[in-house]
């Protein structure tokens, strides 16, 4: 059985994170990517991006905080998500989808899955 390789497709998503993050109170923006809602977080400095919803009751995670621990909290339970690979942090065993983000000199960047099967 052969495993799918992940490619990505870069989208641009701001020219900086002022542009990404206007408006935010709390380091939290809802974004669409290719269609897609996504959230997009800024924790010193850093830029993340995770899944919209919270994957245990569909909590809008922007509508969430960020902890000093570097956990995005859901809004609805209180569940905990690290920011940098989506681990639940509070002992519930979800699991919250992350992307990897690219910050290059024309702007920030996300990178969307397409799965390939390199099967001949």
């Amino acid at each position: 059985m052969n495993n799918p390789v992940k490619n990505y497709q870069w989208h641009k998503i701001a020219d900086t994170p002022g542009e990404l993050f206007e408006g935010s109170a709390n380091g939290l923006k809802i974004i669409e990517v290719a269609g897609k809602k996504i959230t997009a977080a800024r924790y010193k400095e850093n830029i993340f991006i995770v899944a919209h919803k919270c994957p245990h009751a569909g909590g809008i995670l922007a509508e969430g905080t960020i902890d000093g621990a570097g956990n995005i909290i859901c809004p609805i339970h209180q569940y905990r998500f690290k920011l940098a690979n989506g681990r639940n942090t509070s002992g519930e065993e979800y699991y919250l989808k992350t992307w990897p983000v690219e910050i290059k000199t024309d702007g920030i960047y996300v990178g969307l899955e397409q799965a390939e099967n390199l099967r001949p």
